[in-house]
């Protein structure tokens, strides 16, 4: 008998699930796993840090607690929490109530809050985003009613690093009132950052075109171990006063991939609008998932505002970028070692849980089939992937896989 779902076509699958499904049923005892965005120990092993651990412990036995609906924008003391850690305890706009947080589904929701604000509500169709960027930016400002994407350029290939006048060309380009999705620290998936001199700049061209700046923080604490370092440049844009969105996700930094904790934080030149913004949010909220998840909330929420437990956070937020940073230098090292062809010093240069290593598409498949590594086609490697057991094999297999491409 027929159904009425036989005309539904296989959808593609997505790249990074399929590459770690691949890696799950690999029975090769040299298998690497350098797909997957989540940061991993010494030992390959996913890390529940310590801090959460114990505000999980303190939330289980808080007898106070239950189970009841959070309100529709979420919980008040994790989004002012949250937005304290982005924009600074002292912000100027926080104190003078320019600036708000909105709880949502990890930083996807938030960007997806965000777009569907800027597009039902004020009507915005055109955004930009950095070529290349994280997967999802164009499909979820897509989703949520733009209908006018285009990118800036980034990355050099041949430089290995950032296409700065390209990306200040194509943003003088941008007609008024488009939305710029900008990566706020440890750019996914190159790892290349703009320098403070490079942001101020490209405040300058913003400003002058009298564009909407829509920051990614999705990385704060864990690209450098320092979440005052990683939020320069939100936090110079709003010094210079700008109105912004940015969306925040507590997933890397706190390990909390599957509790989906997110805050969308809205800076505005004018506390009278905040009801009106909070209103509309809600509606939108209350039409896509009625309201957040409470528990990973109360997690961040415990953990920020009490200053031991954040203190101890902020121990382990630098134990896992010192980690990642060993294993930069460690795999420059030997790639270079072997005499590896290229110049690899972006390696080192870049930040955060990511490398743009420069791997084409037939590098990637060698190292692959060949030697049972697992990266994006893109030549993306996850550096919390490596560790002191397993780097000289990848280097090597770079090496290699280089050597048999070499025309």
């Amino acid at each position: 008998m027929a159904s009425i779902f036989d005309g539904v076509e296989q959808g593609a699958p997505i790249e990074v699930f399929a590459l770690n499904k691949g890696f799950l049923e690999d029975s090769c005892s040299d298998k690497v796993n350098l797909g997957v965005g989540a940061y991993r120990t010494e030992e390959g092993k996913p890390w529940v840090l310590p801090v959460v651990k114990k505000a999980e412990k303190a939330i289980i036995e808080d007898a106070t607690l239950n189970h009841e609906y959070l309100p529709v924008l979420g919980l008040d003391t994790y989004s002012s929490a949250a937005t304290g850690l982005l924009l600074g305890e002292d912000s100027i706009q926080i104190k003078n109530k320019n600036a708000f947080g909105v709880q949502t589904l990890s930083g996807t929701g938030a960007l997806r809050l965000g777009a569907e604000f800027l597009a039902q509500v004020m009507g915005r169709r055109t955004f930009y985003y950095s070529n290349p960027t994280w997967e999802n930016h164009q499909k979820v400002f897509l989703s949520a009613g733009f209908t006018d994407g285009h990118y800036y350029r980034y990355w050099d290939a041949q430089l290995r690093g950032i296409d700065f006048d390209g990306l200040i060309s194509d943003l003088k380009k941008a007609p008024e009132n488009s939305v710029i999705i900008l990566h706020a620290c440890a750019h996914n998936p190159t790892g290349s950052d703009p320098t403070k001199e490079q942001w101020v700049k490209i405040a300058d061209v913003i400003e002058e075109k009298k564009l909407f700046p829509f920051f990614d923080s999705a990385y704060q604490g864990f690209a450098s171990g320092d979440p005052v370092h990683d939020a320069f440049a939100v936090r110079y844009f709003v010094e210079r006063g700008f109105e912004l969105f940015c969306a925040q996700s507590f997933a890397k930094n706190f390990g909390l991939y599957n509790e989906r904790i997110g805050n969308l934080t809205v800076v505005q030149r004018n506390p009278a609008t905040t009801a009106a913004i909070q209103s509309r949010m809600t509606l939108l909220v209350r039409f896509m998932y009625s309201n957040p998840p409470a528990f990973g909330g109360r997690i961040v929420g415990k953990v920020l505002n009490n200053p031991e437990l954040r203190q101890e956070w902020m121990e382990s937020i630098k134990s896992m970028s010192s980690r990642i940073n060993k294993m930069r230098t460690l795999l420059r090292n030997e790639l270079e070692k072997l005499g590896t062809p290229g110049t690899w010093e972006h390696i080192t240069n870049q930040i955060g849980m990511f490398s743009y290593t420069g791997l084409t598409e037939e590098q990637v498949k060698i190292m692959i089939e060949k030697y049972h590594i697992y990266l994006l086609a893109s030549g993306r490697i996850n550096m919390c992937g490596l560790n002191e057991k397993n780097v000289k094999y990848v280097a090597n297999a770079i090496y290699e896989s280089i050597l048999a491409t070499k025309p």
